[in-house]
């Protein structure tokens, strides 16, 4: 065992935990990873909850009291869905007040359905920070054209949001925009600035399992020489977007009237091609001020042979754009993939939460009380 955990954490990597369940919570899984393993917060999202509760493991009494109510899926979806949250987040409170805020976080995503429709998503943000009523949640509201005013306005009022499903850096750098404008109309509310938090999630295994395909269909030397670099270095550019953002006028002006900065957070971190090392996405990715969320399998790999040296994001920006150049060059556009990328990740979102409402429906159906 080495202690890569450790030492990730203390080169300014957050790491928290890509998954949750309540056999999770209740079993003390969950208080043991953060006691153990250096785990500061939990992220969740549609797939995670689907494979949770249709795996029915200590959901049962809930599910029985829900039918017996006779709700809809739907609330009973987001009753079950907070009330893990909310465990979660009362699990983690110890790490929320000793980080004043930082981590000790646990994020739950708005309805993947409502990702193409801005006032839906503000209305469901401010409905899901009602019913998990923490001050250590995050509300996930996803990274698409539709949902950057929300989020705008989400900040606005006070809640704090993890971004998610971003892929391209044009539009980390909108997303970034839309945390400042955020920031502007809370203090223009005069709310504490200092109490809004918000990590903008970066996702990375996917753009080189995109990229690697088209690479591999070209199938020439040129072309295998730069399988798994593009997705470390699209995200080592963000990094950089990230640093010349938070130290612009703009942000000065915020950050004196007690606003922090939104952290980048590197997502889909568990690696999908088993000729990379699986620890590759944490290893090459350490930066000041980040969060890693890592499945559980990638927690482990770098737990037992993580190789931690330092920050292994500075520095790297020449060779980052190089390696992206170099993919364009080979008649592969960046932007067709970046794009791509967000439409599946909203489809896969949609298709999870579809089959979650499915499973649901049929549980209530199986346990509905008898007439009379």
């Amino acid at each position: 065992m080495t202690d890569a955990l450790k030492r990730l954490s203390e080169e300014g990597v957050a790491i928290w935990l890509d998954d949750l369940s309540r056999k999770r919570i209740t079993s003390g899984n969950l208080a043991e990873l953060i006691d153990q393993q250096h785990v500061v917060g939990v992220t969740t999202n549609p797939t995670i909850f689907q494979k949770a509760i249709s795996s029915g493991d200590g959901y049962e009494q809930q599910l029985t009291d829900l039918a017996a109510r006779k709700v809809t899926v739907e609330e009973a979806v987001r009753m079950i869905t907070t009330a893990d949250v909310r465990d979660a987040a009362d699990i983690l409170r110890t790490v929320f007040d000793a980080t004043d805020g930082q981590d000790g976080r646990v994020s739950i995503e708005v309805d993947p359905r409502l990702a193409h429709n801005t006032k839906a998503t503000i209305a469901e943000a401010k409905q899901l920070a009602w019913l998990v009523d923490r001050p250590n949640t995050l509300i996930k509201i996803p990274a698409t054209k539709a949902g950057l005013p929300a989020i705008t306005e989400v900040i606005g009022l006070g809640i704090s949001v993890n971004v998610t499903l971003i892929f391209s850096l044009e539009r980390y750098r909108e997303v970034m925009d839309a945390y400042l404008s955020g920031l502007e109309k809370a203090k223009e509310r005069g709310l504490d600035l200092s109490l809004i938090r918000s990590v903008a999630s970066f996702f990375v295994s996917r753009v080189d399992t995109e990229i690697d395909q088209r690479l591999d269909a070209l199938g020439t030397d040129e072309a295998k020489a730069l399988r798994g670099k593009a997705a470390v270095a699209n995200a080592r550019l963000a990094y950089q977007a990230y640093e010349e953002v938070f130290s612009s006028d703009r942000w000065s002006k915020l950050e004196k009237a007690g606003a922090r900065k939104q952290r980048p957070l590197w997502a889909s971190t568990g690696v999908k091609d088993p000729a990379y090392k699986p620890t590759l996405y944490v290893d090459d990715l350490v930066a000041p001020n980040t969060v890693n969320t890592m499945p559980e399998a990638t927690l482990q790999a770098t737990e037992e042979h993580g190789s931690i040296t330092g920050d292994t994001v500075a520095g790297t920006y020449e060779q980052a754009r190089a390696d992206i150049d170099a993919v364009e060059k080979l008649g592969i556009s960046y932007d067709d993939v970046v794009q791509l990328l967000e439409d599946e990740g909203v489809e896969k979102f949609e298709a999870s939460w579809n089959d979650l409402l499915k499973s649901t429906e049929a549980e209530l159906e199986r346990l509905a009380p008898s007439e009379g």
